[in-house]
């Protein structure tokens, strides 16, 4: 298998219908100490990244997670 010079690979089609990964089904790729891996993403993930996504961000503005409760309440304006 190569890389295309737009950096696509193939993935062999056994592969494809083993893992159930047919045509515009989304994957993820995670760095690991071996290689690279390719995981199908589920609709699950998407509310995980999202709700993970919102309190990386709310770390990253220095708020501590005890204060998440009160960032909600400020960002609904109440």
């Amino acid at each position: 298998m190569r890389i295309s010079e737009r950096g696509q690979i193939t993935i062999p089609k056994p592969l494809r219908d083993r893992y159930g990964m047919g045509h515009n089904v989304e994957v993820e790729i995670t760095p690991t100490d071996d290689g690279l891996l390719i995981r199908k993403r589920t609709a699950g993930d998407d509310a995980i990244d999202r709700v993970y996504g919102i309190l990386k961000r709310i770390e990253g503005k220095g708020l501590p997670i005890d204060d998440v409760d009160e960032y909600i309440e400020d960002i609904r304006g109440r």
